[in-house]
């Protein structure tokens, strides 16, 4: 293990190549034998339920409820909705046939070619339009307003290049649609989910994050308004950690999802959706992660603290068992999960490198000379730091140990975002500054034009424009028409 931990490709040298590597070897996800899907392994699948555990219990306090809809969508429900059939037409992986049968030569199994589906089938991209046509038969009334559902699933989307977590044809994720009797309810709904998942990315993920609208052309298929949280990753490039989308009438409209008013009149429903996926996956990665492997933040580490005992003999080891099995009954009460690896097919080497190399937060270490003096010894992954601690109080020790911990690694990953968003006011220097990578705040015309243009020239997009700081009017650093603000601009996965 020591060794293949030399091998991670380092982040200075090939970050593309350090992050795939990472994912890899600290056995998180793999390829599947399914192009562009991948197979998330046992350690990575316990990151994403804990991810999973929290938002649903944010949701719940917020009253959403869960429920479950379709994969399949039939394909007429697509086309109702002009804008979204747009956006996702050239993603759609579609069904045609229901049966198989034995190739008449004995070569294996073909479709069946009897077996025509009347009507495609959609493996869903997202799940607005079969959700609304469900909706339909809920609502009649105020009464029945609002519905705050959310489902967690897995959507598809015909990926052509794909990266494990970031990008992939098959994906999980949680998406909440929700009907409301009033257009001010709807968007009070769409900016109450977008802190919600801005909340969770900070005092969960530890990743800083930037609130702000896309801009038309970034926006959702089929929305009025998307908002967004962009977080910066290490190598400078944006990652959208999250969507939340004001839809307005357009799906009760495509779905004619109408209602009785207060005034006895009738009216179409308001709508938001909003979604997070696996991709949360990659932002905790590309984050906090080092040379060493994984660095990951206490409140969602599968395995917060592991403990390692070093030993020359079976006497000794049992002795460090019994002093063990107590510090792991009062850690556990403190609501900490806890490993304790005495297995003895592993040296301790090994061990240290591949619990490092997975990113535990905490590890304690007790060889014969602690066991004489009472102590252990406590390596936080975070500094790499090492001290020795008396084993008296040494729970609460750690308690305390795991908080500083979230948060030095929130400080670090917000001093390191702040270091690299810079104002630039011309588009040469711009054009200079992003190769460079980060966030630039520039000023920018409002037009799909300009935006396009610095797209194309740059590789660059708006990646919102954002809620909080400076919003003093200036001119367009490509054409010096007014704006009325400063956008955020990056490169991004």
């Amino acid at each position: 293990m020591a060794k293949e931990l030399k091998e991670l490709t380092k982040r200075s040298e090939n970050y593309s190549q350090w992050y795939n590597d990472l994912v890899v070897k600290a056995d998180l996800a793999e390829q599947s034998a399914v192009r562009g899907c991948m197979v998330i392994k046992p350690y990575g699948y316990a990151i994403w339920e804990n991810i999973q555990r929290q938002l649903d219990t944010m949701f719940k306090e917020t009253g959403h409820v869960n429920a479950y809809f379709p994969l399949l969508i039939p394909k007429s429900f697509l086309s109702r909705e002009a804008e979204h059939v747009e956006g996702f037409a050239k993603e759609c992986a579609v069904v045609t046939h229901y049966r198989l049968k034995n190739a008449e030569d004995g070569s294996g199994v073909v479709v069946d070619p009897a077996a025509k589906l009347e009507e495609e089938l959609i493996i869903r991209p997202t799940s607005e339009t079969i959700i609304w046509n469900t909706y339909k038969n809920w609502i009649q009334s105020y009464r029945d307003l609002p519905i705050l559902c959310n489902q967690w699933a897995n959507v598809f989307r015909w990926e052509m290049r794909t990266r494990l977590f970031l990008r992939t044809a098959e994906f999980l994720w949680q998406e909440g649609h929700t009907a409301h009797a009033t257009r001010e309810e709807a968007e009070e709904e769409s900016l109450r989910m977008l802190n919600i998942y801005a909340e969770f990315a900070e005092n969960y993920m530890a990743v800083p994050v930037i609130k702000g609208v896309k801009t038309p052309n970034e926006r959702f298929a089929g929305a009025i308004e998307t908002y967004t949280i962009e977080a910066m990753m290490q190598d400078g490039k944006a990652l959208q950690s999250g969507t939340s989308h004001f839809l307005g009438q357009n799906f009760a409209k495509a779905f004619d999802v109408q209602f009785i008013n207060k005034e006895n009149k009738q009216e179409y429903v308001w709508a938001t959706s909003w979604g997070v996926s696996t991709r949360l996956m990659g932002a905790l990665i590309m984050t906090h992660s080092d040379d060493n492997g994984l660095v990951i933040p206490p409140k969602l580490a599968p395995i917060q603290v592991v403990i390692v005992p070093i030993y020359k003999s079976q006497d000794q080891l049992d002795q460090i068992d019994a002093k063990v099995k107590d510090l792991v009954v009062r850690l556990k009460a403190l609501g900490i999960s806890v490993k304790y690896d005495n297995s003895d097919n592993k040296r301790p080497g090994f061990k240290f490198a591949e619990y490092e190399l997975k990113g535990v937060p905490v590890r304690l270490v007790m060889g014969g000379r602690d066991l004489e003096n009472n102590t252990m010894e406590v390596m936080r992954r975070d500094t790499l730091e090492k001290q020795t601690v008396t084993c008296d109080g040494i729970d609460l020790y750690v308690k305390d140990l795991l908080v500083e911990i979230q948060e030095n690694i929130l400080n670090k990953a917000k001093l390191y975002r702040n270091a690299r968003t810079i104002k630039v006011d011309s588009y040469d220097e711009f054009k200079e500054k992003i190769e460079e990578g980060g966030f630039i705040l520039a000023h920018w015309d409002g037009t799909t034009e300009t935006e396009e243009k610095i797209k194309e020239e740059t590789k660059a997009t708006i990646r919102c424009i954002p809620f909080e700081g400076e919003k003093t009017p200036g001119k367009c650093m490509v054409t010096g028409k007014p704006s009325a603000q400063r956008v955020i601009f990056a490169r991004s996965y």
